[in-house]
Parts: C-alpha cells; structure tokens; sequence
C-alpha cells in the first residue's frame, strides 16, 4: 500500500481530494479514561467543583472535531453535518467509556474528526477532575467504525 500523504521528495503534503466524488460518510470513535471509584462517583452525581462534567466534555468533544483541521496538520477542512458523544459509565471497572460519531458529506473521510472528538472528551474529563484523581489513565482510543468513500466499510470487530 502506498502513502498518499508523501510528496515524490519523501515529504508530507495535503492530498488534493478535488476530483472525488461527494458521498455519505460516517465514522466512530472510542476512548476510555479509567479513575478512582470515588472521582466516578464525583462525576455520576454532578458534584465536581469545575462543573457538570459530561456536558463539558461533549461540547469539548463536539468542538474539536469541528477544528480538527486546525490542530492536525494534513487534515481537510470540511462541513460536519453531525456530531454526538455519548458516555457509559462503568462502575465494575471505574472507567468512563466515550463514543464519538462524525457525519458529512464531503469528499474525504471523517474518521480523524471522530478521533479527535473521543480524545477531546476524554482530556476534558480528565482536566476537570484531576484535582482530586491525577492517577486517571486514558485509553483505548480507536476508530470503531467508518462507512463511504472509495475504501468503503470499516467495522472493528471488538
């Protein structure tokens, strides 16, 4: 498989996706943070100092993805056209599990939106209750899925 992100001097470059049809695409993403059963319960019942977490952390989720472009360096600019989080807590495992969904319809993919938007939620959930749990571990950040384009479907098998 060839790098399409390589010029013919061996350097990085933007590919132009100009010639590509627009099509429906739709990617997720998963990152979990593992924490103190008492920092899950700080978050499950709203009393963190900073604020309600989640709500936090998905508008942060949902931000980033929407900047995406602008803090990874090949990345196009594009128009999302939805955008969602979702967050399971996990009590038996002290962890917070985070889903990131991107769609558009566009010429590239949205995968790195997804990413992004996951890890994002996930570092905002951290920077809001590191006060009380510096310990906290993020992790598992992956794509589960991605639909259209030219590569077609990806489903991780977990």
């Amino acid at each position: 498989m060839e790098l399409t992100h390589i010029n013919k001097q061996g350097r990085a470059k933007m590919v132009d996706v100009s010639e590509k049809e627009d099509t429906n695409r739709h990617a997720a993403a998963a990152a979990s943070i593992y924490m103190k059963r008492e920092t899950l319960s700080i978050v499950a019942e709203g009393k963190a100092k900073k604020g309600d977490v989640l709500s936090v952390a998905q508008v942060a989720g949902i931000m980033a993805a929407k900047n995406t472009a602008n803090i990874i360096p090949m990345c196009h600019s594009i128009n999302i056209t939805g955008c969602d989080i979702e967050f399971t807590l996990d009590f038996e495992k002290s962890k917070i599990d985070i889903e990131a969904s991107a769609r558009i319809s566009g010429k590239t993919g949205v995968e790195m939106e997804a990413l992004v938007a996951a890890s994002t939620a996930a570092l905002t959930i951290y920077d809001m209750c590191k006060a009380v749990d510096r310990g906290m571990v993020i992790s598992d950040v992956m794509l589960v899925e991605k639909s259209g384009g030219k590569s077609g479907l990806f489903k991780r098998k977990l």
